[in-house]
């Protein structure tokens, strides 16, 4: 991810942080509400419009909060850019409550363009093993790809973790939510992209043990550039947050 200005004010951050995880769950809610609706029971069409659609949103939504707050957007992206110490510890709560915030209207927002009520408690399982061990992965992947990204070509980041999610909708068991923030607000919406409640805490700690992982591995596999070093046409773009 980009990094963010650090000069901004805390309530820029956290106000990019909560508006850019509201549009994201607009974009992945209200695509997986169109997408079945147009699909006429095709299961394979819907998924295909759900996983376009919101690798689309990712993308515009990386470009336009990046210079903000760095664009997270997703607490385990938050908690590994403060294990790197890219962003001052501080801010990660702060940070992950705006995440959360944001989410939970995300899903009010694309429910209101429905005709559907705020929230609904979501009833579709989404539990086992096969699962979760689907979103670790996918959490690896996701954060593997900005790490390397953003140590080797910055600028290519928001495309590929955008693609990476795309993909993951569809080589994953669980479609990739790889997002506690996500995925708590997804137990907020009875539609087809919803996730019980009781099931949340299975995907939530398999995307922390995912995130932990990449963050560990590919934290080694790409040191950290000196601050006065260019890489890939930057110069200190790496350089750890004061």
């Amino acid at each position: 991810m980009k990094r963010p200005d650090h000069t901004l004010s805390l309530s820029r951050r956290l106000a990019a942080e909560g508006l850019g995880t509201a549009l994201l769950l607009a974009v992945v809610v209200g695509s997986a509400i169109m997408g079945e609706r147009l699909a006429g029971g095709n299961a394979a069409i819907a998924l295909l419009v759900n996983s376009i659609v919101s690798g689309c949103g990712l993308v515009v939504l990386i470009l336009m909060f990046g210079a903000v707050s760095g664009a997270h957007l997703n607490p385990v992206v938050t908690l590994s850019e403060t294990w790197q110490r890219n962003l001052p510890a501080a801010l990660a709560l702060p940070y992950v409550a705006a995440q959360v915030a944001g989410a939970f209207a995300g899903v009010a927002v694309a429910h209101g363009m429905f005709g559907a009520p705020a929230f609904a408690a979501a009833t579709q399982a989404r539990t086992g093993a096969a699962l979760w061990w689907s979103e670790g992965v996918a959490t690896f992947g996701l954060l593997a790809t900005i790490i390397a990204c953003t140590r080797t070509r910055p600028a290519a980041t928001p495309y590929a973790a955008a693609l990476f999610i795309v993909a993951g909708y569809w080589f994953t068991a669980s479609s990739s939510f790889a997002n506690p923030a996500l995925t708590l607000a997804r137990a907020a919406t009875a539609t087809c992209a919803g996730i019980r409640l009781a099931d949340v805490p299975g995907y939530v700690l398999s995307q922390l043990a995912g995130a932990a992982a990449a963050t560990i591995v590919f934290g080694w596999l790409y040191p950290r550039a000196p601050a006065a070093a260019a890489v890939a046409g930057t110069v200190g773009d790496f350089a750890p947050a004061e």
